[in-house]
């Protein structure tokens, strides 16, 4: 279909706007002349703007063609993944923040260095810049392409226009204005998603109909308890499963964690972790509903022979554009729902990747660079990602079928990220071999079981279900499906079945197992010789009803079990980060917890600025 002048003045609207925002965080405020707020917004940020960057940050425009695609094809049982957000961001807000925000950090993977040593945290900067690379460019070109095969809209002039204007934000504003932008474009979203229900629903005689219809067709999924974690999806797969997919990107990911850390106190860090949940939950019901509207629809209207062979993706396009046609508006109105999840996630990455290179790979080796030389490369850096961004989506179109693996690598690498924070931050006698070694093993773990999969699905015949996950076949005649569905694998064959929701959790506890066994093989860290502020005391927590000296051993020598009890502070100089990553020394002019005070002027090589009113935490407890 063809897009009227009000569907062009709309989708222009949400890139003149989110332009507007970069050019008024660079001219106004501090103008982004120091460290401190291109990269953490000067550390000011309260919890709701936090919240829906954070809702924002991972709703690309993959997840809004994909979810409801999910649901037209394999019915509800998809949503049960809600139940999993639960301790997904209950666990971040409670241990992980806490641990992150009263070190002070800038990159999350400075935590690894004050727990391990330099090249754990090396080793974790350059996973991570891997994993975020690779998907920013198919995140940028697979939805213009999606939009391009159904509506004709010009692919290269999508992916341009997309990544000029994130990289124009991004690099002028800072984390503030992605931010803001975020939260502008997770109203875009919303509204989008609205109103393709709205209207789609209306179409087929209401939303309770869609409901009888789709329950009429077996669409509506009841709770299937079967453990087997080689089912694709089931309740136990996407309730616990899900658990671990949601720590590794909203307990450890170094794009949210830069959004708590840039929130005015630890408080407000936490609340936006509790205020992001029925965020969450929102979403996922509209991507949901959606996916039922476009099933009873079809069934009404089904789409034209041309387009029953059509990507997943692409008949979720297909379906909008038709429901949408004869109001002028909306269609542009969508478009801009699915740009803004692509600009949302893209703007993200290419500011904490600014972040990790800056202060992981750089600043250590430059102790003489001033603020402003700081600043400047900083946002030399955002610029030079947001065009590696362009030439990422240029490979993306050459890859062809690998491109599914390619969207695979991110969830893949996830795992073993949240396996190493973990083997940091809950065993104490962890060392720095068995940090290094067990990310190898999680990593070539994630890749063989992760690519398997993939190529055993591309040689699967058509018309089989998934079997994981993780590769879509299209579909195909009847007696292909039921020959695949009678062929039972063994041995690797059945390994590489493991559903992809067990990815995260089968990958992170890889790194952990072997990075406890190198660990006691190359001798455990001492407990006396481990910085108490990088380890969350988990069995003195839940054993907390056992006499202290009980929980004195629990703590495995780490720490005083005096500073343990609630409302105990730790010297203030324990806290104080004086360089990158690395505190230096007692602070004679730390004001006491929670008193906010005056701004301290650091010279050159000392780190970023902190500013008047950042609050100094000393280390205390946060039950559940």
């Amino acid at each position: 279909m063809e897009f009227t002048v009000i569907d062009y003045i709309i989708f222009g609207l949400l890139l003149v706007l989110s332009s507007a925002i970069g050019l008024f965080y660079a001219l106004s405020g501090g103008r982004q002349r120091t460290v401190q707020e291109f990269l953490l917004a000067n550390r000011n940020m309260g919890f709701l703007p936090v919240a829906l960057s954070l809702l924002a940050t991972f709703q690309s425009a993959v997840a809004i063609l994909g979810v409801p695609a999910e649901i037209y094809r394999f019915g509800t049982e998809y949503w049960f993944l809600g139940c999993s957000y639960f301790l997904g961001l209950l666990i971040p807000a409670h241990v992980f923040i806490p641990v992150f925000y009263r070190l002070q950090l800038t990159s999350a993977y400075e935590y690894l260095e004050l727990r391990f040593n330099k090249a754990v945290r090396i080793c974790g900067t350059v996973t991570f810049i891997f994993q975020m690379v690779i998907y920013m460019g198919v995140v940028l070109y697979a939805p213009a392409l999606a939009l391009n095969a159904a509506t004709g809209f010009d692919l290269w002039s999508a992916v341009l226009t997309m990544g000029l204007v994130c990289t124009l934000y991004t690099t002028l504003g800072g984390l503030k204005a992605v931010i803001w932008t975020d939260v502008f474009q997770t109203l875009v979203m919303l509204a989008g998603q609205l109103a393709v229900i709205v209207v789609g629903a209306r179409r087929v005689g209401g939303i309770g109909r869609v409901w009888r219809l789709a329950d009429e067709e077996g669409k509506i999924s009841g709770i299937d308890l079967n453990p087997d974690p080689y089912e694709r999806h089931t309740f136990w797969t996407l309730a616990f499963g899900g658990v671990f997919m949601m720590l590794s990107l909203y307990g450890v990911n170094q794009a949210q964690v830069q959004r708590y850390l840039s929130s005015r106190s630890e408080k407000e860090a936490v609340l936006s972790c509790y205020a992001v949940f029925p965020c969450q939950q929102i979403v996922l019901c509209l991507s949901c509903l959606t996916g039922l509207v476009m099933f009873v629809y079809d069934r009404e209207y089904p789409l034209a022979p041309a387009h029953s062979q059509a990507t997943p993706d692409q008949m979720v396009l297909y379906f909008v554009m038709d429901v949408l046609k004869d109001l002028p508006g909306l269609p542009g109105l969508f478009v801009a729902c699915l740009f803004s999840g692509s600009l949302s996630t893209i703007s993200s990455a290419f500011n904490s990747l600014a972040t990790v290179t800056m202060e992981d790979l750089l600043r250590p080796h430059l102790p003489g660079l001033s603020e402003s030389r700081a600043t400047l490369l900083s946002k030399l850096l955002a610029l030079g990602y947001g065009l590696l961004c362009l030439g990422m989506a240029y490979v993306s179109s050459m890859l062809g079928p690998v491109l599914q693996a390619a969207i695979s690598i991110f969830g893949m690498v996830g795992g073993p990220l949240l396996g190493l924070f973990s083997l940091g931050m809950f065993f104490p006698c962890a060392n720095a071999t068995g940090a290094v070694a067990g990310l190898a093993a999680g990593l070539a773990m994630a890749f063989w079981v992760g690519i398997g999969s993939l190529l055993q699905s591309a040689r699967a015949p058509a018309g089989a279900l998934p079997s994981n996950g993780t590769a879509v076949p299209a579909a195909g005649n009847l007696t292909a499906g039921l020959a695949a569905a009678l062929h039972s694998p063994t041995g690797l064959e059945k390994f590489y079945n493991l559903s992809y929701m067990w990815y995260s959790a089968h990958n992170s506890t890889t790194v952990i197992v072997v990075g406890l066994l190198v660990s006691l093989l190359t001798g455990p860290t001492p407990g006396e010789a481990v910085d108490p502020r990088t380890i969350y005391p988990v069995l003195p927590r839940l054993f907390c009803c056992l006499p202290q000296k009980c929980r004195d051993k629990l703590r495995c020598g780490v720490g005083s079990a005096a500073q343990e009890a609630d409302g105990t502070e730790l010297p203030a100089d324990s806290l104080v980060k004086r360089s990158n990553g690395i505190p230096n020394g007692p602070a004679s002019d730390l004001a006491p917890v929670g008193v906010p005070r005056r701004e301290e002027e650091e010279g050159e090589g000392q780190g970023y600025i902190r500013m008047a009113g950042a609050p100094a935490y000393a280390v205390q407890e946060t039950s559940f």
